[in-house]
């Protein structure tokens, strides 16, 4: 992620079950619930400290579909990530802006 490229805005849409973001560059990106949680960047969705860092799962992200799976808040971790907390009472993620900005392309 470019330095220069930072997050403008975040909206939670709980009937479309999406997450928008919007980034300095102009652009926004709408993340599906489902797809955020099958991402998670956790130790423990990873799998262990030796499977941590990487790139995003684009293919999970895109393609991941839980319809029972809710978004009860967003927890800005200091001024570097988001942290989501799940209906399914998981909250260990720590999605960085960079590692969000990866779904863009970047």
């Amino acid at each position: 992620m470019s330095n220069d490229i930072r997050p403008t805005g975040v909206k939670a849409d709980r009937n479309k079950r999406t997450v928008t973001i919007s980034w300095s560059d102009g652009s926004d990106f709408e993340y599906s619930f489902a797809g955020l949680r099958a991402v998670c960047p956790c130790v423990e969705c990873k799998g262990g400290h030796e499977n941590m860092g990487g790139a995003m799962d684009l293919d999970r992200l895109q393609n991941s579909h839980n319809p029972t799976l809710n978004l009860g808040e967003i927890i800005q971790a200091g001024s570097y990530a988001l942290q989501f907390v799940w209906s399914d009472g998981h909250n260990n993620g720590i999605y960085t802006w960079q590692y969000l900005r990866e779904a863009c392309g970047e």
